[in-house]
């Protein structure tokens, strides 16, 4: 079950975290996969000597996800290595804690042209070439925010409830052509992003007293989700937001 031999995936974010668990769970199964990550180098080195040690067979982007010609430098990079993309995992995103009255049109820009302008040019980039086999995995990352919005993250949150409708807008018009879209929301997670945050003792408390299932989420167990939606045994799901937060956004008391 879920064997990628043969098929080709784009994870942006891919460095660290999720997007970083998601390439080698996908390398893993046997994809060739395309590692992108904007700055950290450190963090991406230690993602591709992992990657080598498993045997995978991949390519790196360093890219910065916020230049408006993201769609024609992905086209560029795809012609001069010969390849189209089966898998996109849509996973990069910008979050800035800001008080809504205070946010900038510079910091509104950033996170929107990351989180959701990114996202609609990758996929312009990357369909054409799913059209062509018919055959096609886009897996969008959303948040348990689309739900449960944090007072300080108003732009993320808005950013991630319009990939969500980004993914229902696309998944009637791609069902025809094998092309699957969905998008996971993944609650609280130990990524990099979060490690200040929840190195607090009170503040994690507070934090895992709000999920039901009691504990904060590994990338693993969001990768784990996202195998399922890019792999053949996916292939009857589309259109759909699945959320991986231990019932996080679920409305309880």
């Amino acid at each position: 079950m879920f064997d990628l031999k043969g098929k080709t995936a784009l994870i942006t974010g891919s460095g660290q975290g999720i997007g970083k668990s998601t390439a080698l769970l996908l390398a893993k199964q046997g994809a060739k996969v395309i590692i992108n990550w904007r700055s950290n180098d450190e963090v991406a080195a230690k993602t591709i000597e992992e990657l080598k040690a498993q045997g995978a067979d991949f390519l790196t982007w360093k890219y910065d996800l916020s230049k408006p010609t993201v769609k024609a430098d992905f086209e560029a990079f795809m012609k001069e290595n010969d390849i189209t993309v089966d898998i996109l995992v849509l996973n990069a995103s910008v979050q800035i804690r800001n008080a809504w009255e205070n946010i900038p049109v510079e910091e509104f820009d950033f996170q929107m042209r990351v989180n959701l302008y990114a996202t609609l040019a990758l996929i312009q980039a990357c369909v054409p070439g799913m059209r062509e086999k018919h055959w096609g995995r886009i897996v969008t990352i959303g948040s348990v925010q689309q739900y449960r919005p944090n007072t300080a993250m108003a732009v993320y949150a808005a950013s991630k409830a319009g990939i969500r409708n980004l993914v229902l807008t696309l998944s009637v018009q791609l069902a025809a052509d094998g092309i699957n879209i969905n998008n996971v929301a993944p609650g609280c997670i130990e990524t990099i992003r979060n490690v200040e945050a929840l190195s607090n003792p009170a503040y994690r408390k507070k934090i895992e007293n709000s999920i039901p299932v009691g504990y904060i989420g590994q990338p693993d167990e969001i990768a784990a989700t996202i195998l399922l939606l890019c792999s053949k045994e996916g292939g009857y799901i589309t259109g759909t937001d699945i959320p991986v937060d231990g019932g996080m956004s679920i409305p309880f008391t």
